[in-house]
């Protein structure tokens, strides 16, 4: 008599991700980066992916790869501390079978993650961020570039954003943008704007803050390199369909896993998709592939989200009857 072997049970995502954690080329990447702490932020990345669901459907992998970026920057992925975030979006992904939605994690900055870096060059004195209601706007001088936040608040209505650096060597700058002008970028360049999930509907005033802060110090601002490699990091557009392998960072170091997903050389190759117009294919980077219809604002953005997807629109005409 034959006796059925019983039937194993599938291994979860958190145990593959406490598998690729314990790898030893993975734990002396994190050691490398945090040496005496890294036991302590591997600890919070378990946590983290043990209490969001949706991080939970991600590739283990992928998410280590991002909690990696956080750790070389030394900035904790707690969201309550609001340093950094993994955040997982729902993307499109070309497959075998053609478009299919995956969620893929990605991180993130926060404000205080540009101010914790600041700090750290040790040539900022003050450095701040925060949000102006209405009536606390008194002047904006266009040629100084200085702003007079001494008004009477009226309401609580927010009606901007301000970002505020001075130097030690007294040097300083200040940067103000509305709400509506906040929006207007947020829509032309973060392409989940319109996602449920995305940062923006979850947390406006911090992407907001965060957007001004990043803005005043990218143009202005005592850059160390740590910071321009996280500015570069963080410039790194979230087109829906991304995949690590398809949007690589030039500024990241390479990071080798375990057991990692091999891409095969062909995939990384771009295939070519046949539109009858430009609007066709405009249609289907909304419609199947997720992108704001905001982001597509002329032929070459179009032709350039699609490249980000991994693939080339092409143009031919159908022809009709009696050609």
């Amino acid at each position: 008599m034959t006796t059925n072997a019983p039937a194993k049970k599938p291994v979860s995502n958190l145990a593959k991700l406490k598998s690729v954690l314990a790898a030893p080329s993975v734990e002396e990447q994190f050691r490398n980066a945090l040496k005496e702490n890294s036991g302590a932020f591997v600890a919070s990345v378990i946590d983290l992916y043990n209490g969001d669901t949706r991080l939970q459907q991600c590739d283990p992998n992928e998410v280590v790869m991002e909690a990696l970026k956080a750790a070389t920057l030394k900035l904790p992925i707690n969201r309550n501390l609001g340093f950094s975030w993994i955040i997982p979006y729902n993307n499109s992904v070309k497959t075998d079978n053609g478009w299919e939605k995956v969620l893929q994690p990605q991180f993130q900055l926060g404000y205080k993650g540009y101010i914790q870096l600041a700090m750290r060059t040790g040539q900022y004195k003050f450095i701040n961020t925060d949000a102006v209601y209405e009536g606390e706007l008194q002047r904006l001088n266009k040629l100084t570039g200085e702003i007079a936040f001494d008004g009477e608040k009226k309401s609580d209505n927010v009606v901007g954003y301000f970002a505020y650096f001075e130097l030690l060597n007294g040097f300083s700058k200040s940067m103000y943008s509305t709400v509506e002008q906040i929006e207007a970028h947020a829509k032309q360049y973060s392409p989940s704007y319109n996602s449920k999930n995305t940062p923006w509907k979850s947390d406006f005033p911090g992407m907001a803050m965060k957007t001004v802060l990043k803005d005043l110090l990218s143009k202005y601002g005592y850059l160390s390199v740590e910071m321009m490699d996280a500015m570069a990091s963080d410039e790194q557009p979230d087109y829906s369909g991304r995949t690590l392998e398809s949007q690589p960072d030039k500024n990241s170091h390479e990071i080798s896993i375990d057991e990692a997903q091999v891409v095969n050389d062909e995939q990384k190759k771009a295939q070519k998709m046949t539109f009858a117009s430009i609007d066709d294919a405009k249609k289907f980077l909304v419609e199947d592939c997720g992108t704001a219809e905001e982001f597509l604002t002329d032929d070459n953005r179009i032709k350039n989200v699609a490249k980000e997807y991994g693939f080339e629109i092409e143009i031919k005409a159908v022809k009709g009857p009696g050609f």
